[in-house]
């Protein structure tokens, strides 16, 4: 007897969707702007970070330190993308969505959120603590299989107690904008080197994936001594987490990526 043929979801658009997934895969990268180095000796990351961020097959990406635009990069390097970092990084059939945290005399970045789901919406806060670090939130609704998936990015400051206030931010802002049972993502650079961070965020319901000996150093990723990046969630169970190595993942960012999933 011929089995049935499985049914094909398409968005309104006419996008087919991709089968129904026993997980959902996130991933969170901090690409320092998609250049390494300094100086003359500085190179251009932004197009291996492209095949790098195809690899990683995430339903969700979120990536810090997102340039929309920099004059003076534009003009040093020949193959500067015409486009913004996010639209550029963004596989084909992914949604991309920015949103600018900083800007500088030379141009603006900020986090983006790529996703192979459609995007239902998308807001933005600024959660800067004090005038030499502009730090914001990116939230994204994302609608997998007909549920809405709320993700937040962040990139967090480089001051102790900065980094407890913006918490603080992040939970008054998820109050007001998630649904109490509404699946959620928060990730991205924390910028955190104990254990403060993830206490608060437990006290919020927020947890990620755990294990004995397992090892999810991410920064820096030449040698990674801390796990500065992290994919906490709320509704969804955690299974599992992974660190690329590699010299081609550490020539690419100061941060190596960190790939997480979750039953939802």
């Amino acid at each position: 007897m011929k089995e049935p043929t499985p049914s094909v979801l398409t968005t309104a658009s006419g996008i087919v969707l991709p089968p129904e997934p026993a997980v959902l895969r996130v991933a969170t990268y901090n690409i320092h702007k998609g250049v390494q180095g300094l100086g003359p000796t500085r190179r251009l990351e932004i197009h291996n970070l492209g095949h790098a961020v195809e690899q990683l097959d995430a339903d969700i990406v979120c990536l810090q330190e997102v340039r929309k635009m920099n004059r003076r990069e534009e003009q040093y390097f020949e193959r500067w993308p015409k486009v913004s970092q996010a639209e550029f990084l963004a596989p084909e059939g992914y949604e991309s969505v920015y949103r600018t945290n900083a800007y500088t005399k030379d141009g603006e970045h900020g986090n983006a959120l790529l996703t192979r789901w459609p995007v239902k919406g998308s807001n933005h806060i600024d959660i800067s603590d004090h005038r030499f670090e502009q730090r914001g939130l990116l939230h994204v609704e994302v609608e997998v299989r007909g549920r809405a998936v709320h993700a937040i990015v962040v990139h967090l400051g480089l001051i102790p107690g900065s980094r407890v206030r913006q918490i603080q931010a992040l939970q008054q802002f998820i109050e007001r904008e998630v649904p109490p049972g509404a699946p959620l993502v928060v990730a991205g650079d924390f910028n955190d080197w104990g254990t403060h961070i993830k206490r608060l965020l437990a006290s919020y319901g927020l947890y990620e994936f755990e294990a004995d000996g397992l090892s999810a150093l991410t920064y820096p990723s030449r040698l990674p001594l801390a796990q500065l990046d992290h994919v906490y969630v709320r509704g969804m169970t955690p299974t599992s987490l992974a660190v690329p190595q590699g010299r081609i993942w550490w020539r690419m960012s100061d941060h190596l990526p960190l790939i997480a999933e979750f039953h939802i």
